[in-house]
């Protein structure tokens, strides 16, 4: 009993983490990624579909991005996408091809970034905790029920706590390591 609590709290709080880890990725370095433009959303004949299905997205240097859609009537759709998202960016278009550019971050933009690092960071520690008492709430119905003793529900709370706190300094970590990676020159 306490085993399966414990394992689909795991379960949830793995997917906070993986969550976690997929917002950061698109929160801008000073360095191109084409994780930066692929969850954007783009009006390709009446349904948002997402960049990476539209276009090649390539690196050919550190501050530049170019995307490349497969279909040309798509370009101007991609355009107006990448105009519309809190990116930032400026893209230029040759007809073919749109270039990103991205400049290089100011110290002010930095700090903007940690403060929505840490917004994200925090986000999951609320996710986490959800978990924890949801969890939480499990145990005590399964106590009511006479399915677990009182010594077995007050080791599966420790047990829950436990792995809560494993999971939030996982959480302190990555966004520890992302702002610093935002705030290196």
């Amino acid at each position: 009993m306490l085993d399966d609590v414990k394992a689909d709290a795991e379960n949830k709080m793995k997917k906070t983490i993986e969550a976690l880890k997929r917002e950061l990725v698109s929160i801008r370095t000073g360095r191109a990624s084409p994780a930066l433009v692929e969850p954007l959303k783009v009006d390709y004949y009446g349904a948002p579909t997402p960049l990476q299905q539209l276009a090649a997205i390539s690196v050919p240097e550190a501050r530049l991005l170019m995307i490349k859609p497969f279909d040309q009537s798509s370009l101007h759709a991609i355009e107006k996408a990448i105009l519309k998202s809190d990116l930032g960016l400026t893209p230029m278009n040759d007809g073919k091809i749109i270039r990103l550019s991205l400049p290089p971050l100011t110290e002010e933009r930095r700090r903007d970034l940690t403060k929505v690092v840490r917004k994200h960071a925090e986000e999951a520690h609320v996710a986490l905790r959800n978990v924890r008492r949801d969890s939480l709430k499990d145990l005590d119905e399964m106590e009511e029920e006479k399915m677990i003793s009182e010594d077995q529900h007050f080791k599966g709370k420790e047990m829950l706590q436990e792995l809560t706190d494993k999971y939030i300094a996982q959480v302190d970590q990555i966004a520890k390591a992302k702002e610093a990676e935002i705030m290196e020159v």
